[in-house]
């Protein structure tokens, strides 16, 4: 596997595989690497000639300084935990790259990144869709992988391609879990052996509720008692906990068409997401007329 980190000798290999026919696939990650993301790089070497991995943590979808200056920087790691894939290249820019002096351009993508993590984290997908824009013209990718765990990411992901008729197919991919059921995060790693512990009720209570609304509970009552429940186990505050529309993500009240609850919970300074698919009630009555969106 090769390293390469400006976009003049990425550019020169990719045109090489073109002139050769070969297909190319694109893992777009900011390292720390887990099982999740290598489950990505084995579906795209699976399914693609030539395979590019990149690392590059974007300081454009970071809120907080302070969450920027955390997040875990492991490139020498991550490189010895590709190599058994067969990814052909490690794309690693630094920041002049991505954005050289006088870069002035924002891409946004409304109506998907509307509430959830666009709510909490205002700025955030505008910085995902602007890297990601630029790493699909700099791979020359035919597809792109990403994982369900960040569900909302992967919907303004697949609208933006879609709106800028870009060629990359975007390939949504099976969250990945630890044995406990945690969903697979880097940001796992800042989490101390206590919180460690208790992060794994995120998925037991999702799990709960989505059997409960799938079931024809009353949606309201079965947040509420996820709240309660993830709060009694230790966790900070709750960002939010919805039952969203899938894929358009759409406030809902009731299960009257398939959907998906969505958490996003603070537990030892670490913000952890995560959602579960909910099954849509076809006896369930029309919803009448509200708000999509929290005030």
């Amino acid at each position: 596997m090769k390293i390469i980190r400006t976009k003049a000798e990425l550019r020169a290999l990719t045109q090489s595989w073109r002139r050769a026919g070969d297909s190319i696939g694109l893992v777009p990650t900011m390292g720390a690497l887990h099982a999740g993301h290598l489950s990505l790089v084995d579906r795209a070497c699976d399914e693609n000639d030539r395979v590019i991995v990149t690392l590059f943590v974007n300081p454009r979808q970071f809120n907080s300084p302070e969450d920027l200056a955390k997040y875990p920087r492991t490139e020498d790691s991550d490189a010895e935990k590709l190599t058994p894939y067969g990814a052909d290249v490690l794309y690693v820019p630094d920041g002049p790259q991505m954005y050289p002096d006088g870069f002035a351009t924002t891409i946004s993508v409304t109506g998907v990144s509307a509430g959830l993590c666009g709510g909490a984290r205002p700025g955030h997908f505008d910085g995902v869709a602007t890297v990601v824009t630029k790493l699909f013209l700099q791979c020359d990718a035919d597809r792109a992988y990403f994982g369900e765990k960040d569900y909302q990411q992967l919907q303004v992901v697949i609208r933006l391609a879609e709106d800028l008729d870009l060629k990359t197919e975007i390939v949504g991919c099976p969250t990945v879990r630890e044995d406990d059921g945690l969903a697979m995060s880097s940001r796992n790693l800042r989490l101390g052996p206590g919180p460690r512990e208790i992060a794994p009720v995120i998925a037991q209570v999702l799990d709960d509720a989505a059997r409960v609304i799938s079931r024809g509970g009353q949606v309201a009552q079965a947040l509420d008692n996820a709240r309660a429940a993830l709060l009694t186990a230790g966790f900070d505050t709750i960002d939010y906990l919805e039952l969203r529309s899938d894929p358009d993500l759409k406030l809902m009240n009731r299960a009257d068409r398939p959907g998906r609850l969505f958490l996003a919970a603070w537990l030892d300074g670490v913000r952890l997401i995560d959602n579960v698919p909910v099954a849509g009630l076809a006896s369930v009555p029309a919803p009448e007329d509200h708000p999509l969106e929290p005030a």
